[in-house]
Parts: C-alpha cells; structure tokens; sequence
C-alpha cells in the first residue's frame, strides 16, 4: 500500500496514496493500529482516506469507477476526508488533518484545476472549508461552534475541575488552568476521556490564558492520548475561553507542537489558521 506522511504542528497523520482503495471490512481496525504504531508500524496519530467526488455527489475511485457515497453528501462537494484515530476508532472531524488533506490535494493533482486552492471536503460531522495561502499555511472555515453540555463539574484523581464543553463536530472539555506546567496531562486526560458525562468519550483540553490574545493549550486527545496539536481542540478552547469572558475574537493558541491562530466573530464561523507539511512517502506491505 502506497502512502504518504504528513503533520500538523506535530499531530502527524498517514495518508493513503490516490488510487489506494481499503477495505473496511474484517481486520481494518487491526491495521489502521498497525500503521499507528510507532515501533511495528508507520507511526501516527491516525490515518486519513481522501475520495474525490464527482458533479453528482458520487464517490469516485482513482478518477475511474463510482461508488455511492453517504446519503449526508450533496452536489459541490470536492471530497470526502474519512480520519481513523490510532486506536482504530473513526474520528467525525480534525482540524490538523484538514490543513494536511488540502496540501494533499494541490501536490497530488486532484483538484478540478490546478489553480483550486479552497475545497469543500464531507466530514462525518458536516462540511469543512480549507484555503491554501500564499504564505503555505492553510486556513479552515470550521463552521459554527455547536452546543454541547455547557459548563459542567469534572473529577480526576481527587482534583474538582470546572470545564466548559464545546463541539466543533466532535466534544470538547476546556478546563483552564492558572499554571498549565503543573497539570497532569496524562494520568487526568485519560481519566476524564471516559467520565460518565461522555458516553462517546471526549477530547480533554487544559488550557492557560497567559495574554489578552494567547492560550497556551495542551491535549489530551480521545482514541489517540496526548497529542502535539489539536485543531478542532483549539478552535473549542478559543470559543470556551469567549464564552467565559477570557479573551476577544481571536487568538493565538500555543501547543506542543506550534502555534495556530484561531478567530471567531459572533455568530459566525471558527476559521483555524496554521501550517501543513508532508514529511516523506512510502509503501508498505498489509496483511491479510
């Protein structure tokens, strides 16, 4: 199997080749592990599938061949991005993969013309909209931020947090901090991902407000652990930290792995902006 290596700010994704077809029947989830792990395998936080759509809203397989496509797509959909956490599961939404789906894109040739820059991709959650800039970061319209539980009570460890809880197509829980150095991301994240409020689990984020328009943010990420960067995590801490009164509409979020900016006027969009990279190619041999 063909495929390439990519990251965004550290959160660092396999992408399969065009023309790569899996299957997602029996022994998918084994090697979706399989290519995550980082002694046995590729090394990743998850593995992303690209499918270009045809004018009908149809699924194409390497430009040859249509499939159905799911019932949710309509025409004017440039693609259809699936993400499979490291763990096997299936994510509805990743802002890091998105900037990395839409470099794919151009370098790969897949737009309808060379001079596309901005897609319309079909997400589990809904429709993202990245743009490539001049500058080669990419920028994400990442839709409106929706409602999730509000603000709510945490434990982990017999240490009582308060964290207001987003959904940008996938949960979020912000807990701010007033010293993000003395949390313990590990040991509380994976504790707080399967609290009882979160029957799907939840992506957990500590965050410190060190500026009127910087957080520093670490995360802890559902189905993947800590994590170097989270998009979507990002644009939640932002709305969180809005919300609550802590910053205005826009921000730089400061992760392990780099900087994203990250604005949001009322009632409008979450637009992520920040960079992309392929780092190298290769093929590997999967087993039956």
């Amino acid at each position: 199997m063909k495929f390439s290596k990519w990251t965004g700010l550290g959160n660092d994704f396999v992408l399969l080749e065009p023309g790569q077809t899996p299957d997602f029947g029996k022994g998918f989830t084994e090697n979706v592990i399989r290519l995550c792990d980082r002694r046995f395998g590729i090394g990743a936080d998850g593995v992303v599938i690209v499918t270009p759509m045809d004018g009908e809203g149809c699924l194409v397989i390497d430009k040859a061949g249509v499939g159905p496509a799911s019932k949710a797509v309509a025409n004017g959909i440039d693609f259809e991005m699936r993400i499979f956490n490291a763990d096997g599961s299936e994510a509805a939404m990743c802002g890091n993969a998105t900037r990395c789906v839409a470099k794919f894109i151009v370098s790969r040739g897949l737009a309808k013309s060379s001079d596309t820059k901005e897609f319309h991709l079909h997400t589990k959650s809904g429709l993202v909209k990245p743009a490539l800039l001049e500058d080669g970061r990419v920028c994400v319209n990442m839709g409106e931020p929706r409602n999730f539980l509000g603000s709510i009570k945490l434990t982990a460890d017999s240490y009582d947090f308060t964290a207001e809880t987003v959904s940008m197509g996938n949960p979020h829980a912000v807990i701010f901090v007033d010293d993000i150095e003395k949390i313990q991301l590990e040991k509380w994240g994976s504790i707080l991902e399967v609290d009882k409020q979160f029957p799907d689990r939840c992506n957990i984020e500590f965050a410190q407000v060190v500026a009127p328009t910087q957080i520093r943010m670490r995360v802890w990420e559902r189905g993947c652990g800590v994590t170097m960067a989270c998009g979507t995590g990002s644009c939640a801490t932002l709305v969180a930290a809005q919300r609550t009164g802590r910053v205005g509409a826009e921000a730089d979020i400061v992760l392990d792995g780099g900087t994203l900016h990250i604005k949001h006027e009322e009632d409008g969009p979450v637009l992520m902006t920040g960079p992309a990279q392929e780092v190298f190619k290769g093929e590997i041999v999967m087993r039956g």
